[in-house]
């Protein structure tokens, strides 16, 4: 069942400050980069955020250690398509402790809330299945590719090599309880295409997926389907890749569907882009501009 909420009106205004007492200030937020990312992309959600009165910490990473994960290659289980995390991904896990630690000492004693963009949102599940999350009493994430690719699709091949099968598998399933809250927000920038042919697919026929436990569709321009353009099947190919299917709406990059997971809080937001490389807060805003952070603001602040 879908819950449509009507277009934000209002703006949120800074309930907590960072110059207020410890007891009455935000929980700080530690922001894990994407897939390809690095901490300077986020410098503007860290002032956004902090015009809410949250303080953040950035996990320190640059693109160029992004080429760490090529250590993967001599791993066997990469060409097999079953990779785990560890210990190819050690070096981002060291990056997420570190930055946890520096929230911490924000926190004063209290919890902590994780912002994980795109592939630092399941890099963050491994990081609390492997290292514990009692600190932790928030995950959001942005446009994070939850779900593995369908097994034995023809053209379809795990770009993983196996580490969302890995996450599937071991990682505890998403909750939204007062003690742990997973929020999960997907953009609904573009619809997918195929490669040939008519392009016009009714998404929820089309995908075979588990019910999720609540979806929170905010509409400031109704997404409906556009004639079929080169663009779109060049999306639609990158949207076949992570989910399977190309005909279907998304990010840019992570189709709707994928960046759900059943159990947590799902909201999926119009108009909004994958990446802040490449956006524009007034044409093509993404997950972290100022007028989208104001639609998810508020489970920073709760």
């Amino acid at each position: 069942m879908a819950l449509v909420l009507p277009p934000f009106k209002f703006k949120f205004k800074p309930i907590c400050s960072s110059s207020s007492s410890a007891t009455s200030q935000c929980r700080p937020a530690v922001i894990l980069p994407g897939l390809g990312n690095n901490s300077g992309d986020y410098q503007k959600l860290q002032l956004t955020l902090k015009d809410y009165g949250v303080p953040t910490v950035v996990a320190e990473v640059s693109r160029i250690d992004w080429f760490r994960n090529a250590a993967g290659l001599v791993d066997p289980n990469y060409w097999r398509g079953t990779l785990r995390p560890r210990p190819v991904l050690d070096w981002y896990f060291k990056r997420i402790d570190k930055a946890i630690r520096e929230a911490k000492e924000l926190s004063q004693g209290g919890n902590l809330s994780l912002i994980g963009h795109s592939a630092g949102g399941w890099l963050a599940r491994v990081y609390m299945e492997e290292f514990g999350f009692s600190d932790i009493s928030l995950l959001l994430t942005l446009g994070t590719p939850h779900l593995p690719p369908p097994k034995g699709l023809p053209g379809v091949i795990d770009q993983t090599r196996g580490l969302l099968y890995y996450v599937e598998k071991h990682c505890t399933k998403a909750a939204y309880t007062p003690e742990l809250k997973y929020v999960c927000i997907a953009g609904r920038y573009i619809q997918g295409a195929r490669l040939f042919g008519n392009s016009n697919v009714d998404v929820d026929s089309a995908l075979a997926i588990e019910p999720i436990s609540e979806v929170a569709i905010v509409n400031e321009t109704h997404s409906t389907s556009t004639p079929t353009t080169f663009r779109a099947r060049i999306v639609g190919q990158g949207y076949k890749q992570v989910c399977g299917q190309a005909d279907v709406w998304g990010d840019g990059v992570v189709p709707e569907v994928s960046a759900h997971l059943e159990g947590a809080l799902n909201i999926s937001l119009d108009g909004v882009y994958h990446s802040p490389v490449g956006s524009d807060d007034a044409s093509r805003p993404w997950y972290g501009s100022p007028a989208v952070v104001e639609k998810w603001i508020q489970h920073l602040l709760d």
